[in-house]
């Protein structure tokens, strides 16, 4: 098959030497001897309707048959054939435009304001205000118009807050020093929530042909499996991570327990010297600086492991900026795409076995504490924690010293 730019380059070049009908043979001829989707490549190539094609391929068929009538075969003088909608109906573009985006228009009480901008209705409505136009034509404005059908795109991340970069800055300078010191560096976060159960999962697998796995028409979720709550530990210099699976609720205590746990699992081995430790994290969730729980839960772990836990929380609107996001939730999304997690041990299992060409290992269990929410922390036992403030936006960076100054 011709690429569809040589195709164009080709009819660019043909254009000042063929009359109107010699194209429309022309291109007929090549959609012909392309095949399937030989029309659509055609017409892209050369900028004209599909119909156009189509009538071309429709005189080499009669021609073959020796049915040409002689009428048919005349060629029209320059400029001859139908003006276009636009050229007629000098406000067709500018009220179409308005339709597409009303509020930069200054039209704000447009009827489509709040619907689907389908063509259909874009043609309705056209209509509705006197214009002639159908569907297709208002297909091919839009595309003349460098309209194209396209979904929504991540890319904000809110509004920024005054101290985002120092905040980072904060954050990096605190990372570095532990660094050089050979004290552990953790990033942590819980995972997106996954229905446990046979669900679609997003993302494509190789399968045989036509032997799609089957899954659940709907998400409902079932109540005898519940949801799952990945909850992780990402240990940034050995590039190791351990992940709960929790099945009850994504709470502080359910987010401290995972953190002890990879202690004892993964750190206290990698790190028997340690006697401080970074922990990075959101600024909400189980894991936020305003939760009281979260506070009182790093208190009684820096009490049991007799070291100092340092805390520094990413600015609001920048979660995406905490390495376990981008160094391994994301392989471990990529790992389970387009498999059903039909059960708990799946999950832990496909946690259990994401690996990558940079060394990525990752560890999972199951963590089936009930962890209730709603739970309360008076003034009194804040006040007895034993958190100091930074310097610089206390609120997000402190640390919690131990109360007791020996490892149990």
């Amino acid at each position: 098959m011709i690429p569809e730019n040589a195709l164009k380059r080709k009819y660019e070049m043909l254009a000042a030497h063929l009359d109107e009908r010699s194209m429309r043979l022309c291109l007929g001829a090549d959609a012909a001897c392309i095949g399937h989707s030989g029309v659509s490549a055609v017409a892209r190539a050369a900028g004209v309707s599909r119909t156009t094609v189509h009538a071309g391929m429709k005189v080499l068929r009669e021609k073959e048959s020796s049915n040409v009538d002689e009428a048919k075969t005349r060629i029209r003088k320059p400029g001859g054939g139908r003006k276009a909608k636009k050229d007629k109906d000098a406000k067709l573009l500018s009220d179409l435009e308005k339709l597409l985006d009303p509020v930069t228009r200054g039209d704000l009480e447009s009827p489509l304001r709040w619907t689907s901008k389908s063509t259909t209705k874009l043609a309705e409505e056209l209509q509705k205000q006197g214009h002639q136009v159908s569907q297709t034509t208002v297909w091919r404005l839009l595309d003349e118009m460098g309209y194209s059908m396209q979904s929504n795109r991540k890319s904000r991340e809110g509004t920024d807050h005054p101290d985002r970069n120092a905040q980072f800055e904060y954050i990096g300078k605190a990372v570095s020093d532990f660094l050089s010191r050979g004290q552990p560096v953790i990033s942590v976060d819980t995972k997106k929530k996954e229905l446990v159960g046979a669900y679609k999962n997003n993302g494509k697998e190789w399968q045989k042909k036509r032997c799609p796995v089957e899954v659940n028409m709907h998400d409902f979720v079932d109540l005898d499996f519940g949801k799952a709550i990945p909850y992780g530990v990402y240990d940034v210099v050995r590039n190791e991570g351990w992940v709960s699976v929790g099945v009850t609720h994504d709470t502080s205590e359910f987010a401290v327990a995972t953190i002890r746990r990879w202690w004892f699992k993964m750190g206290q081995i990698a790190y028997p010297d340690a006697r401080e430790l970074l922990v990075t994290a959101d600024g909400g969730c189980s894991n936020g600086w305003r939760v009281r729980l979260w506070k009182r839960e790093l208190q009684k772990l820096a009490d049991d492991l007799s070291i100092t836990i340092h805390v520094r929380h990413f600015p609001p609107g920048t979660s995406k900026w905490n390495k376990i996001e981008h160094r391994m939730f994301c392989h471990i999304t990529e790992n389970w795409r387009a498999r059903p997690l039909k059960c708990i041990m799946t999950i832990v299992n496909l946690i259990g076995n994401t690996l990558t060409k940079g060394g990525l290992t990752i560890q999972s269990e199951v963590d089936k504490v009930f962890n209730p929410t709603g739970k309360k922390v008076a003034d009194e036992e804040v006040n007895a924690l034993a958190i100091t403030r930074c310097g610089f936006r206390g609120e997000w960076n402190y640390c919690v010293a131990p109360k007791v100054n020996s490892r149990r």
